[in-house]
């Protein structure tokens, strides 16, 4: 789901199962500050359903995060551990926040209302008709060899692999094509990607959402469990989706930048182009963003039509510009409300963040230094 897209309700129900009002009031009066999300989740445990409740999130985000709720939230009533996840997930969108969410509803449901897909197909997931063959083997056998069979990794971190068939990248074009004739025609005043992309279109917006939902949940959560498990890979729980335009009359390069995600997918749907390579510049956390590039982490990839580039949202990275032609781009922002929520109590990222893990072994290297300079002080000391 897209996380406007999990905003659908506002209104709480009272009619959920579990504890009294009493023992939920009591608990909404005490301070959760102290109760901290589990780093993994709790696979034995089956959460409740929330899809009875009129809730601010989508329901799926309220059972997977109850696989992270720590053990004394576990036996407390339905109501009492909604009121927690509440809490939660309120600190992603502070009072502001959530008046933009409702404005983009409304504005999402003003082009759904108006739009006509031209390509209905493509508004509900058919593999065989949107993924090669190899993909859709590699996705059914679920394990890392599978995976492993199609990937390459030309640089740590970075798997390419090929996705999308011909057709279904075609397809894709044309729609966005019909959408942005319609935007035209209609002289309705759309909202770009993102701050960085003055063309473009979010997919989400014009009822590619669930699509695109089953997409992360489906077919890229099972390869980034494998891949990118440290960086929140295994608790995907909602996305951004979108296509980007570089050429002739749209965005010529893209600056250096990291992504509002944990993982991103990035598929080159087309055209004939020339140029825009994607350059890739090391991982980094927020406290090293702008720290230097070692020589090992410098990589340049080559977009190929059809061919998907997987990577941490933390990988920094840019767009050469595009000399001739035209090329869009698929991106699937995918996000972990869960990795975001522990991301807070750490204070370094030596498992992903190539900065961290070097300051990490600087120190253990100056602390090896010390104690052999101890060590030969002993000796001096007993001689």
């Amino acid at each position: 789901m897209s996380f406007d897209g999990l905003v659908d309700r506002r209104e709480e129900s009272q009619n959920g199962n579990g504890s009294s009002n009493g023992v939920v009031s009591a608990l909404a009066r005490s301070s959760y500050s102290d109760r901290r999300l589990r780093l993994n989740p709790n696979t034995n445990h089956k959460p409740e359903s929330y899809e009875d409740l009129k809730l601010e999130f989508d329901p799926t985000v309220y059972s997977s995060l109850e696989r992270h709720l720590p053990p004394s939230m576990l036996a407390v009533g339905r109501e009492a551990k909604v009121q927690f996840m509440k809490e939660i997930l309120a600190r992603y969108l502070p009072e502001g926040e959530r008046t933009r969410v409702q404005r983009h509803r409304e504005y999402r449901e003003k082009i759904m209302s108006n739009y006509e897909p031209l390509h209905r197909e493509l508004y509900n997931i058919h593999p065989a008709t949107f993924f090669v063959p190899s993909f859709i083997k590699a996705i059914g056998d679920n394990t890392i060899e599978s995976f492993r069979s199609i990937i390459s990794e030309p640089s740590p971190g970075i798997f390419t692999f090929s996705m999308l068939q011909p057709s279904f990248c075609e397809l894709l074009l044309s729609e966005v094509e019909n959408f942005e004739k319609w935007v035209h025609e209609s002289k309705f005043r759309i909202m770009r990607p993102n701050t960085m992309n003055k063309y473009g279109a979010v997919l989400d917006d014009f009822g590619l959402e669930a699509m695109l939902d089953k997409l992360m949940d489906e077919f890229i959560c099972p390869m980034s469990k494998a891949f990118f498990g440290e960086v929140g890979g295994s608790s995907l729980d909602s996305h951004h989706g979108f296509v980007v335009e570089y050429g002739k009359d749209r965005d010529a390069e893209l600056g250096f930048h990291v992504d509002d995600s944990e993982v991103t997918l990035n598929v080159c749907l087309g055209k004939q182009f020339t140029g825009g390579e994607l350059f890739f510049r090391g991982v980094r956390c927020d406290r090293h963003v702008n720290s230097l590039t070692q020589p090992e982490e410098f990589f340049d990839y080559s977009h190929v039509p059809g061919q998907a580039v997987l990577h941490r949202g933390r990988h920094r990275h840019g767009a050469c510009a595009t000399t001739s032609g035209h090329r869009i781009n698929l991106l699937l922002w995918c996000r972990s409300s869960v990795f975001r929520e522990l991301k807070k109590y750490q204070k370094e990222f030596s498992t992903w963040c190539g900065e961290c893990q070097r300051e990490k072994k600087e120190r253990q290297r100056q602390s090896l230094a010390a104690t052999k300079l101890e060590f030969l002080r002993e000796g001096e000391s007993a001689i």
